[in-house]
């Protein structure tokens, strides 16, 4: 069985794994990091993004073997010292949420884009968002807290 490292929410780990495991799997199950959600298990949904070396990805379509040496930061991991991440606290403040599910993946997925883009308009959030499903909100108010993000992030 090949055996994985790699630092997850700045903490160095390693695991053995079979060749096709998952890393939405490794994370959720060897780690118990079960913030990041299996939602479609076909990469339609996006409740699985995690940031592999700074850049979004759907871990339901990347092996654990593949991410061996990188660096991952899930939901988990953006919090700091107990203080949200802008952008959690901005999907809060905004209620970007409704049942919750999608969340997660929303919140990588939005602060991967305003590391490419610190000041998109509606139709930029909206189309960076076409690989993440929400069932619930309409997207209206994700869409308010990413704004609310990209301001407050701006300082």
């Amino acid at each position: 069985m090949p055996s994985v490292s790699m630092t997850v929410n700045g903490r160095a780990v390693t695991g053995d794994v079979e060749g096709r495991t998952l890393l939405v799997q490794f994370l959720r199950e060897n780690l118990s990091l079960t913030g990041t959600h299996v939602g479609c298990d076909t990469s339609q949904c996006g409740a699985c993004v995690v940031h592999v070396n700074g850049e979004s990805v759907k871990s339901c379509t990347m092996l654990a073997v593949q991410a061996d040496g990188a660096e991952v930061t899930t939901i988990e991991g953006l919090a700091k010292d107990g203080e949200l991440h802008p952008m959690q606290e901005a999907f809060r403040e905004n209620h970007g949420l409704q049942c919750g599910f999608c969340t997660p993946g929303m919140v990588m997925s939005a602060v991967d884009l305003l590391q490419k883009n610190p000041n998109p308009d509606e139709g930029e959030i909206r189309e960076w968002l076409e690989g993440n499903i929400c069932r619930c909100t309409g997207y209206h108010n994700i869409v308010k807290a990413i704004q609310t993000a990209a301001a407050s992030m701006k300082g």
